[in-house]
Protein backbone atom coordinates (compact mmCIF):
# COMPACT_ATOMS: atom_id res chain seq x y z
CA UNK A 1 0.00 0.00 0.00
CA UNK A 2 0.71 3.72 -0.32
CA UNK A 3 0.23 5.85 2.60
CA UNK A 4 0.42 9.82 1.47
CA UNK A 5 0.66 11.97 4.45
CA UNK A 6 -0.93 15.25 4.24
CA UNK A 7 -0.17 18.79 6.15
CA UNK A 8 -2.52 21.60 6.54
CA UNK A 9 -0.52 23.50 3.80
CA UNK A 10 -1.17 20.14 1.77
CA UNK A 11 -4.42 20.35 1.66
CA UNK A 12 -4.84 23.81 -0.27
CA UNK A 13 -2.46 22.50 -3.20
CA UNK A 14 -4.24 19.37 -4.86
CA UNK A 15 -4.69 19.96 -8.13
CA UNK A 16 -5.58 17.55 -11.19
CA UNK A 17 -3.55 17.95 -14.32
CA UNK A 18 -4.39 19.73 -17.01
CA UNK A 19 -4.53 17.59 -20.00
CA UNK A 20 -3.21 14.58 -20.71
CA UNK A 21 0.46 13.87 -19.73
CA UNK A 22 2.20 12.12 -22.98
CA UNK A 23 5.35 10.81 -21.19
CA UNK A 24 3.56 9.23 -18.51
CA UNK A 25 0.75 8.29 -21.22
CA UNK A 26 4.13 6.25 -23.06
CA UNK A 27 5.07 4.51 -20.14
CA UNK A 28 1.60 3.17 -19.25
CA UNK A 29 1.37 2.58 -22.63
CA UNK A 30 4.40 0.44 -23.04
CA UNK A 31 2.90 -1.71 -20.20
CA UNK A 32 -0.68 -2.30 -22.22
CA UNK A 33 1.99 -4.07 -24.81
CA UNK A 34 3.63 -6.37 -22.84
CA UNK A 35 0.99 -7.80 -20.71
CA UNK A 36 -2.67 -9.05 -21.64
CA UNK A 37 -3.67 -7.72 -17.65
CA UNK A 38 -5.84 -4.67 -18.12
CA UNK A 39 -6.03 -4.67 -21.93
CA UNK A 40 -9.75 -5.23 -22.23
CA UNK A 41 -10.42 -1.47 -22.72
CA UNK A 42 -7.06 -1.38 -25.15
CA UNK A 43 -7.39 -4.33 -26.86
CA UNK A 44 -8.13 -2.73 -30.57
CA UNK A 45 -5.21 0.05 -29.52
CA UNK A 46 -2.96 -2.62 -29.06
CA UNK A 47 -3.15 -4.45 -31.96
CA UNK A 48 -3.42 -1.19 -33.97
CA UNK A 49 -0.14 -0.20 -32.25
CA UNK A 50 1.91 -3.16 -33.44
CA UNK A 51 0.84 -2.31 -36.50
CA UNK A 52 1.83 0.71 -37.01
CA UNK A 53 5.12 0.06 -34.83
CA UNK A 54 5.83 -2.72 -37.64
CA UNK A 55 5.14 -0.18 -40.28
CA UNK A 56 7.03 2.73 -39.24
CA UNK A 57 10.33 0.19 -38.48
CA UNK A 58 10.00 0.62 -34.78
CA UNK A 59 9.39 -3.06 -33.49
CA UNK A 60 13.28 -3.32 -33.19
CA UNK A 61 13.84 -0.14 -31.27
CA UNK A 62 10.94 -0.19 -29.17
CA UNK A 63 11.95 -4.09 -28.04
CA UNK A 64 15.45 -3.39 -27.51
CA UNK A 65 15.39 0.15 -25.88
CA UNK A 66 11.87 1.18 -24.47
CA UNK A 67 10.27 -1.98 -23.17
CA UNK A 68 13.82 -2.70 -21.23
CA UNK A 69 13.86 0.35 -19.68
CA UNK A 70 9.85 -0.11 -18.31
CA UNK A 71 9.43 -2.93 -16.63
CA UNK A 72 5.35 -4.20 -16.51
CA UNK A 73 5.95 -4.13 -12.15
CA UNK A 74 8.17 -2.84 -9.74
CA UNK A 75 10.41 0.22 -10.14
CA UNK A 76 11.19 2.23 -13.60
CA UNK A 77 12.96 5.15 -13.97
CA UNK A 78 11.69 8.56 -12.61
CA UNK A 79 13.31 10.83 -15.42
CA UNK A 80 11.41 9.35 -17.70
CA UNK A 81 8.22 11.18 -16.66
CA UNK A 82 10.03 14.26 -15.77
CA UNK A 83 7.32 17.56 -14.23
CA UNK A 84 8.10 19.04 -17.85
CA UNK A 85 6.00 16.53 -19.36
CA UNK A 86 3.21 18.56 -18.27
CA UNK A 87 3.63 20.94 -20.27
CA UNK A 88 3.97 18.51 -23.94
CA UNK A 89 6.49 16.07 -25.34
CA UNK A 90 8.84 18.46 -26.53
CA UNK A 91 8.90 19.92 -23.01
CA UNK A 92 9.31 16.50 -21.66
CA UNK A 93 11.43 15.28 -23.57
CA UNK A 94 13.60 18.34 -22.94
CA UNK A 95 13.38 17.43 -19.50
CA UNK A 96 14.76 13.44 -19.88
CA UNK A 97 17.87 15.49 -21.61
CA UNK A 98 18.80 18.19 -19.23
CA UNK A 99 18.64 15.21 -16.78
CA UNK A 100 21.93 15.34 -14.91
CA UNK A 101 24.11 12.52 -15.07
CA UNK A 102 24.67 11.67 -11.76
CA UNK A 103 20.62 11.30 -11.45
CA UNK A 104 20.23 8.81 -14.67
CA UNK A 105 23.30 6.71 -13.49
CA UNK A 106 21.37 6.51 -9.72
CA UNK A 107 18.34 5.41 -11.55
CA UNK A 108 19.67 3.24 -13.60
CA UNK A 109 21.48 1.40 -10.81
CA UNK A 110 18.14 0.96 -8.68
CA UNK A 111 16.66 -0.44 -11.87
CA UNK A 112 19.28 -3.14 -12.17
CA UNK A 113 19.21 -4.15 -8.80
CA UNK A 114 15.54 -4.15 -9.05
CA UNK A 115 16.69 -7.02 -11.72
CA UNK A 116 15.00 -5.46 -14.82
CA UNK A 117 17.54 -2.86 -15.90
CA UNK A 118 19.67 -3.67 -19.35
CA UNK A 119 22.82 -4.24 -19.00
CA UNK A 120 23.92 -0.69 -21.39
CA UNK A 121 22.00 0.77 -18.85
CA UNK A 122 24.21 3.11 -17.13
CA UNK A 123 25.11 4.29 -20.68
CA UNK A 124 22.29 6.79 -20.56
CA UNK A 125 23.96 8.62 -18.09
CA UNK A 126 25.86 9.63 -22.02
CA UNK A 127 24.03 12.78 -23.63
CA UNK A 128 24.13 11.15 -26.81
CA UNK A 129 23.07 7.88 -25.93
CA UNK A 130 19.54 9.75 -24.21
CA UNK A 131 19.51 11.77 -27.39
CA UNK A 132 18.86 8.53 -29.18
CA UNK A 133 16.32 7.68 -26.34
CA UNK A 134 14.84 10.68 -26.52
CA UNK A 135 14.10 10.59 -30.75
CA UNK A 136 12.79 6.58 -30.32
CA UNK A 137 10.33 8.17 -27.50
CA UNK A 138 8.86 10.73 -30.35
CA UNK A 139 8.85 8.30 -33.02
CA UNK A 140 6.96 6.06 -30.25
CA UNK A 141 4.43 8.42 -29.19
CA UNK A 142 4.02 9.80 -32.72
CA UNK A 143 3.22 6.07 -34.47
CA UNK A 144 0.66 5.16 -31.59
CA UNK A 145 -0.32 7.98 -29.25
CA UNK A 146 -0.58 10.93 -31.26
CA UNK A 147 -3.50 9.64 -33.93
CA UNK A 148 -5.27 8.54 -30.78
CA UNK A 149 -4.72 11.77 -28.88
CA UNK A 150 -8.74 12.69 -29.52
CA UNK A 151 -10.42 9.82 -27.98
CA UNK A 152 -7.35 10.55 -25.14
CA UNK A 153 -8.26 14.39 -24.61
CA UNK A 154 -12.13 13.30 -24.58
CA UNK A 155 -12.15 10.52 -21.72
CA UNK A 156 -9.65 13.33 -19.96
CA UNK A 157 -11.86 16.11 -20.36
CA UNK A 158 -14.53 14.05 -18.94
CA UNK A 159 -12.40 12.87 -16.45
CA UNK A 160 -12.06 16.26 -15.29
CA UNK A 161 -15.54 17.22 -15.79
CA UNK A 162 -16.30 14.53 -12.98
CA UNK A 163 -13.39 15.67 -10.58
CA UNK A 164 -14.68 19.09 -10.57
CA UNK A 165 -18.20 17.89 -9.97
CA UNK A 166 -16.64 15.66 -7.14
CA UNK A 167 -15.26 18.87 -5.67
CA UNK A 168 -18.80 20.58 -5.68
CA UNK A 169 -20.53 18.21 -4.38
CA UNK A 170 -18.48 16.60 -1.39
CA UNK A 171 -15.24 18.64 -1.03
CA UNK A 172 -11.65 17.61 -1.25
CA UNK A 173 -12.67 14.76 0.68
CA UNK A 174 -14.72 13.18 -2.42
CA UNK A 175 -11.94 14.06 -4.62
CA UNK A 176 -8.73 12.55 -2.33
CA UNK A 177 -11.39 9.44 -2.53
CA UNK A 178 -11.27 9.47 -6.12
CA UNK A 179 -8.17 7.91 -7.53
CA UNK A 180 -8.69 4.50 -8.34
CA UNK A 181 -11.55 2.43 -6.61
CA UNK A 182 -9.13 1.13 -3.66
CA UNK A 183 -8.32 4.75 -2.88
CA UNK A 184 -9.51 5.40 1.33
CA UNK A 185 -9.17 9.05 2.70
CA UNK A 186 -8.74 8.99 6.10
CA UNK A 187 -7.18 12.61 7.18
CA UNK A 188 -4.86 13.18 6.78
CA UNK A 189 -3.52 10.03 4.99
CA UNK A 190 -4.56 9.05 1.57
CA UNK A 191 -3.93 5.38 0.96
CA UNK A 192 -4.04 3.66 -2.17
CA UNK A 193 -3.38 0.34 -3.72
CA UNK A 194 0.49 -0.27 -4.52
CA UNK A 195 2.47 -2.78 -5.44
CA UNK A 196 4.87 -2.29 -2.39
CA UNK A 197 4.56 -0.76 1.53
CA UNK A 198 5.93 2.58 1.20
CA UNK A 199 4.86 6.04 2.79
CA UNK A 200 4.86 9.56 1.21
CA UNK A 201 5.22 12.71 3.05
CA UNK A 202 4.35 16.18 0.87
CA UNK A 203 5.55 18.11 3.55
CA UNK A 204 3.16 21.40 2.15
CA UNK A 205 4.19 20.67 -1.60
CA UNK A 206 0.88 19.60 -2.70
CA UNK A 207 -0.09 16.90 -4.53
CA UNK A 208 -0.59 16.99 -8.29
CA UNK A 209 -3.57 13.95 -9.39
CA UNK A 210 -2.66 12.96 -13.22
CA UNK A 211 -5.70 10.91 -14.23
CA UNK A 212 -4.14 8.36 -17.35
CA UNK A 213 -5.58 7.19 -20.14
CA UNK A 214 -3.58 4.00 -20.54
CA UNK A 215 -2.90 3.13 -16.55
CA UNK A 216 -4.86 0.11 -15.24
CA UNK A 217 -4.86 -1.22 -11.75
CA UNK A 218 -3.40 0.40 -9.05
CA UNK A 219 -2.01 4.28 -8.93
CA UNK A 220 1.26 5.17 -9.68
CA UNK A 221 3.77 7.67 -7.74
CA UNK A 222 7.27 9.08 -8.72
CA UNK A 223 10.10 6.91 -6.40
CA UNK A 224 11.81 9.40 -5.54
CA UNK A 225 10.28 11.59 -2.44
CA UNK A 226 12.12 14.66 -2.75
CA UNK A 227 10.85 14.97 -6.67
CA UNK A 228 7.28 16.91 -7.52
CA UNK A 229 4.48 14.40 -5.79
CA UNK A 230 2.13 13.22 -8.29
CA UNK A 231 -0.39 10.34 -8.36
CA UNK A 232 -1.52 8.63 -11.49
CA UNK A 233 -4.12 6.44 -11.57
CA UNK A 234 -6.63 5.39 -14.44
CA UNK A 235 -9.20 7.12 -15.43
CA UNK A 236 -12.77 5.08 -16.28
CA UNK A 237 -13.15 3.65 -19.60
CA UNK A 238 -16.60 3.50 -20.58
CA UNK A 239 -17.84 0.21 -22.58
CA UNK A 240 -17.04 0.60 -26.28
CA UNK A 241 -20.73 1.59 -28.16
CA UNK A 242 -21.64 -1.75 -30.12
CA UNK A 243 -23.05 0.37 -34.03
CA UNK A 244 -27.19 0.57 -34.10
CA UNK A 245 -28.65 0.25 -37.88
CA UNK A 246 -29.33 3.85 -37.60
CA UNK A 247 -25.80 4.20 -37.48
CA UNK A 248 -25.28 3.25 -41.85
CA UNK A 249 -27.41 4.50 -44.42
CA UNK A 250 -29.26 7.82 -44.79
CA UNK A 251 -25.99 9.87 -43.85
CA UNK A 252 -24.95 8.05 -40.75
CA UNK A 253 -25.03 9.56 -36.88
CA UNK A 254 -23.70 12.80 -38.14
CA UNK A 255 -27.05 13.31 -40.06
CA UNK A 256 -29.04 13.17 -37.01
CA UNK A 257 -27.10 16.29 -35.69
CA UNK A 258 -28.89 18.91 -37.67
CA UNK A 259 -31.30 21.19 -36.04
CA UNK A 260 -31.59 23.74 -33.12
CA UNK A 261 -31.83 21.34 -30.42
CA UNK A 262 -29.28 19.64 -30.92
CA UNK A 263 -26.82 22.13 -31.36
CA UNK A 264 -28.23 24.14 -27.70
CA UNK A 265 -27.89 20.18 -26.34
CA UNK A 266 -24.30 20.57 -27.42
CA UNK A 267 -23.61 24.11 -26.31
CA UNK A 268 -24.98 22.89 -22.51
CA UNK A 269 -22.07 20.36 -22.39
CA UNK A 270 -19.45 22.74 -23.04
CA UNK A 271 -18.55 23.75 -19.68
CA UNK A 272 -15.34 22.82 -17.38
CA UNK A 273 -17.57 20.58 -15.39
CA UNK A 274 -20.14 19.08 -18.60
CA UNK A 275 -24.12 18.69 -18.07
CA UNK A 276 -26.11 16.08 -16.78
CA UNK A 277 -29.05 15.06 -18.40
CA UNK A 278 -31.51 17.14 -16.34
CA UNK A 279 -29.22 20.28 -17.21
CA UNK A 280 -29.34 19.64 -20.83
CA UNK A 281 -33.19 19.39 -20.53
CA UNK A 282 -33.54 22.60 -18.83
CA UNK A 283 -30.65 24.58 -21.17
CA UNK A 284 -32.87 22.87 -24.32
CA UNK A 285 -35.85 23.26 -23.13
CA UNK A 286 -36.83 19.56 -23.89
CA UNK A 287 -37.73 17.05 -21.61
CA UNK A 288 -35.45 14.94 -19.48
CA UNK A 289 -35.88 12.09 -22.50
CA UNK A 290 -35.86 13.79 -25.54
CA UNK A 291 -32.69 15.18 -23.77
CA UNK A 292 -31.13 11.62 -22.88
CA UNK A 293 -32.45 10.67 -26.85
CA UNK A 294 -30.45 13.91 -28.51
CA UNK A 295 -27.58 13.29 -25.86
CA UNK A 296 -27.32 9.60 -26.75
CA UNK A 297 -27.37 10.80 -31.24
CA UNK A 298 -23.77 13.31 -30.20
CA UNK A 299 -22.70 10.38 -29.01
CA UNK A 300 -22.61 8.18 -31.20
CA UNK A 301 -21.63 10.68 -33.57
CA UNK A 302 -18.45 11.23 -31.45
CA UNK A 303 -19.34 14.59 -29.98
CA UNK A 304 -20.07 13.52 -26.71
CA UNK A 305 -18.49 11.40 -23.78
CA UNK A 306 -21.08 10.26 -21.24
CA UNK A 307 -20.02 9.36 -17.89
CA UNK A 308 -22.17 8.23 -14.74
CA UNK A 309 -21.70 10.15 -11.68
CA UNK A 310 -23.18 9.35 -8.71
CA UNK A 311 -26.64 9.22 -9.62
CA UNK A 312 -26.57 10.99 -12.89
CA UNK A 313 -24.92 10.43 -16.48
CA UNK A 314 -22.30 13.82 -16.74
CA UNK A 315 -21.56 14.54 -21.20
CA UNK A 316 -18.72 16.54 -21.82
CA UNK A 317 -17.92 17.64 -25.50
CA UNK A 318 -15.06 15.76 -27.16
CA UNK A 319 -12.49 17.78 -29.09
CA UNK A 320 -14.83 17.07 -32.62
CA UNK A 321 -17.71 18.68 -30.77
CA UNK A 322 -16.07 21.74 -29.18
CA UNK A 323 -14.81 22.38 -32.72
CA UNK A 324 -18.23 22.20 -34.09
CA UNK A 325 -19.31 24.57 -31.42
CA UNK A 326 -17.00 26.95 -32.55
CA UNK A 327 -17.64 26.44 -36.09
CA UNK A 328 -19.76 29.38 -36.49
CA UNK A 329 -16.12 31.72 -36.18
CA UNK A 330 -16.57 35.01 -33.93
CA UNK A 331 -19.69 34.55 -33.54
CA UNK A 332 -20.28 31.35 -31.81
CA UNK A 333 -23.08 30.03 -34.46
CA UNK A 334 -24.05 27.20 -36.11
CA UNK A 335 -25.94 26.51 -39.01
CA UNK A 336 -28.76 25.03 -39.03
CA UNK A 337 -30.22 22.49 -41.63
CA UNK A 338 -33.15 24.58 -42.63
CA UNK A 339 -30.17 27.71 -43.18
CA UNK A 340 -31.49 29.63 -40.14
CA UNK A 341 -28.73 29.81 -37.26
CA UNK A 342 -29.15 28.86 -33.32
CA UNK A 343 -28.58 31.30 -30.80
CA UNK A 344 -25.02 32.54 -30.19
CA UNK A 345 -23.15 28.70 -28.29
CA UNK A 346 -20.21 29.68 -25.93
CA UNK A 347 -16.55 27.61 -26.48
CA UNK A 348 -15.23 24.83 -24.71
CA UNK A 349 -14.32 26.07 -21.20
CA UNK A 350 -11.09 25.89 -19.22
CA UNK A 351 -11.62 24.70 -15.99
CA UNK A 352 -8.98 24.50 -13.13
CA UNK A 353 -9.79 22.37 -10.13
CA UNK A 354 -7.79 23.04 -7.00
CA UNK A 355 -8.75 22.71 -3.22
CA UNK A 356 -10.04 26.37 -3.20
CA UNK A 357 -12.50 24.87 -5.76
CA UNK A 358 -13.66 24.60 -9.93
CA UNK A 359 -13.07 27.95 -11.85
Amino acid sequence: MLRIHFTAADLTRVRVAASPDPLWEVCMSLHRLRTRQGRRPHASWCRAARARLDEAGLVGPVRSLLLPLVPRTGYFPDFLTPAESAEGIDAGLKGILATSPDRVLGEMERLFRAGGGPSWGARLAEEDLRSGLTRTIRAYHDAVLAPYGDDMQARFDAERAVSARTLLDGGLDGLLRSPGSGAEWKPPVLTVGYPVDRDLRLEGRGLRLIPSYFCRGNPVALADPGLEPVLVYPLRHEPPRRPSPGDHGQGGPLAALIGRTRAAVLSATASGTGATTGEIALAAGVSASSASQHATALRNAGLLVSRRHAMSVLHTPTPLGSTMLAAGGPTGRLRTSAGGRTPPLPGPGQTVVSASGAT
